[in-house]
């Protein structure tokens, strides 16, 4: 799928870049036409050109091009006369809001038919080997691949890993010798590649120790250790992974960085049905391997050829800066105190009565559905923060931080109205049957119900905590903060388990990730983009008070509906969301409106050509 070059002209470009076509490098250094002004902050841009509507340069009259969302491809225009061979190629100009929302959009897709998948390779497990011991040993192993997602892929490793990569895009669009990208390749892929092949070896001798660990009391630990050791090799396949999607994130390339959880689902599940019979619930695990190999496969491709499509400068290349191990250390430690979240919720849970730890399993999966979908856009522009605090662009960093945080929390806050009124009717669709009672679903539905509280704060810490990292600095403040909330989540929790069973362990668990937002939020100007806190606010207000009044008309509506009791509610919610002003007003709505305003010109067009 190609863009066409009817859309807003922009700078002739292509992904290397972003520098126009008609400037490029002598042998000695960057070359400049005459009577072309150097810009504040980086290349020099012809006079007289038209200012686009996100601050960049761009010659009238010529095509769009560059790295466009997903992966999408983009017509180069032709060389120009001052081209010259074995030159990085130029990087395309700072995304516009419509290129974000598309692959915003595509991210969410995608990631909506992974968690689909996810939940089908969850119903499969349970057909195939029950809710047994077998199970129990699975799922103790499942705890690997679980942790090294977070860390490795998604809240860890990517936030030390793609500042460094657009800051060596920016780099190379200065002009710097030799190719800064491929130098930050060379430097880190082998060390941190072996770093993550000695953890999974480590692990998989630890497995035994890892299992009495986390599980004392398991029936069969033999098939435990088998199991994590198979899952170990995560820790290799996707620190693998993790990279190669912060790299293609950075070239704003979202397709396959989007579409490795649904290979890695697929994996599981084909390995399940075929070696099942033969291999029991190992063949689980021996699927989690597999579909982490697939996770690296799919990628590698695509980040082969950003790296191979952008020529070699002849110049020597400057050394690529060493690895920033504090940095490293402090996402990572970041990523590890969320995750373990989930593990104060089992250990306090683990003196409650039977159920009590899957009625939280199964609420926090469905309620975090509007908080994984509403974190799509910070997951795309996430490399576009980081780029312009390279260049040294604070308001551009800013505003687009700004923007993030209010688009997602509204879209997490309709997704909590939906969740608050219709709990019952959500969790009756999705699990009541066969072992799984009414009983059960009244017990998972006001889990849920209380744990959405906690929501707002969750998608504010994965969006706020991103604008710490962008700058590719070490930075201890998100530590500190979500030590502060696991505190509070503990504290909390100690106190409320036995009075309140589950209900108050998930009010711990909203309470301390509540804290740990606000004190990020309050600390952004100083350590992180600095965000206007008050302004942030006061935005916020007005769609908390409509997502409240939401779930009260959509849950009345929802209990006095029958059958049809979750459609009428969510609908009702909706519609008194936007009602009251929850929703985006009409100019932030217009760069979405506008491809569907020009579908006529562009149906007549294609009709009549």
């Amino acid at each position: 799928m190609s863009r066409t070059t009817g859309e807003t002209p922009g700078p002739e470009t292509d992904p290397a870049t972003s520098a126009p076509a008609a400037v490029r490098e002598t042998a000695t250094g960057p070359a400049a036409p005459a009577a072309v002004p150097k810009t504040a902050t980086g290349p020099a841009a012809p006079a007289a050109v038209p200012k686009t509507a996100m601050g960049t340069s761009a010659p009238a009259a010529v095509p769009k091009t560059g790295a466009g969302p997903a992966g999408l491809a983009i017509v180069s225009p032709a060389p120009g006369p001052l081209d010259r061979p074995g030159l990085p190629s130029p990087e395309p100009a700072p995304p516009t809001s419509r290129l974000l929302a598309r692959a915003a959009l595509l991210t969410a897709c995608l990631s909506g038919v992974a968690a689909l998948l996810g939940l089908v390779r969850d119903q499969s497990l349970a057909r195939l080997f029950g809710a047994g011991r077998d199970t129990d040993a699975f799922l103790v192993a499942w705890t690997v691949p679980e942790f090294a997602a977070t860390l490795l892929i998604e809240d860890g490793l990517a936030f030390a890993l793609i500042p460094a990569f657009s800051a060596a895009l920016a780099r190379r669009a200065r002009g710097a010798a030799g190719d800064p990208v491929r130098s930050l390749v060379a430097g880190t892929l082998p060390r941190l590649a072996l770093a993550f092949a000695a953890g999974g070896a480590l692990l998989a001798l630890a497995a035994p120790w890892c299992v009495a660990v986390l599980a004392p009391g398991l029936p069969d630990p033999d098939l435990a250790v088998d199991c994590t050791r198979l899952t170990a090799s995560c820790v290799l396949s996707f620190g693998l992974a993790g990279y190669c999607s912060a790299a293609l994130r950075a070239h704003r390339r979202f397709l396959a960085p989007a579409a490795i959880y649904i290979v890695h689902n697929v994996a599981i599940i084909a390995a399940m049905y075929a070696l099942g019979g033969r291999w029991g619930v190992r063949s689980a695990a021996v699927g989690v391997a597999a579909g982490g190999l697939l996770m690296v496969a799919l990628q590698v491709p695509s980040l082969a050829a950003q790296l191979r499509g952008n020529g070699t400068d002849p110049r020597p290349a400057a050394p690529a800066p060493p690895l920033d191990v504090p940095l490293l250390a402090s996402v990572l430690l970041f990523a590890l105190c969320r995750q373990s979240q989930v593990l104060i919720e089992r250990f306090l849970a683990s003196g409650l009565p039977a159920g009590a730890i899957s009625h939280l399993n199964y609420a926090q999966k469905v309620a975090q559905i509007p908080m994984t979908l509403s974190m799509m856009l910070s997951t795309v522009t996430f490399p576009v923060v980081a780029r312009a605090l390279a260049d040294g662009d604070t308001e551009r960093a800013r505003g687009r931080v700004e923007r993030d945080v209010s688009v997602a929390a509204r879209l997490v806050l309709l997704g909590t109205a939906v969740v608050v009124a219709c709990a019952p009717q959500l969790i009756g669709l999705l699990f009541q049957r066969g072992a799984f009672t009414a009983r059960d679903t009244a017990a998972t539905a006001g889990v849920m119900r209380v744990y959405a509280l906690g929501l707002l704060a969750q998608t504010l810490t994965g969006v706020l905590v991103r604008s710490y990292f962008s700058a590719g600095r070490a930075t201890w403040y998100p530590v500190a903060a979500m030590t502060a909330g696991i505190a509070a989540t503990w504290g909390i929790g100690v106190c409320t388990a036995g009075s309140r069973g589950a209900v108050g362990i998930a009010a711990a668990n909203a309470a301390g990730i509540t804290l740990t937002a606000a004190l990020l939020l309050a600390g952004t100007g100083r350590r992180g983009v600095p965000l206007r806190a008050g302004a942030v606010l006061r935005g916020l207000g007005r769609p908390v008070g409509a997502a409240a009044g939401a779930a009260v008309a959509g849950g009345l509506v929802a209990a006095s509906a029958g059958p049809a009791g979750l459609a009428a509610g969510a609908a009702t919610v909706t519609a008194v969301f936007l009602l009251l002003g929850g929703a985006p007003g009409v100019r932030a709505l217009a760069p979405a409106l506008r491809p569907v305003r020009s579908l006529p010109q562009r149906l007549a067009h294609a009709l009549t050509r």
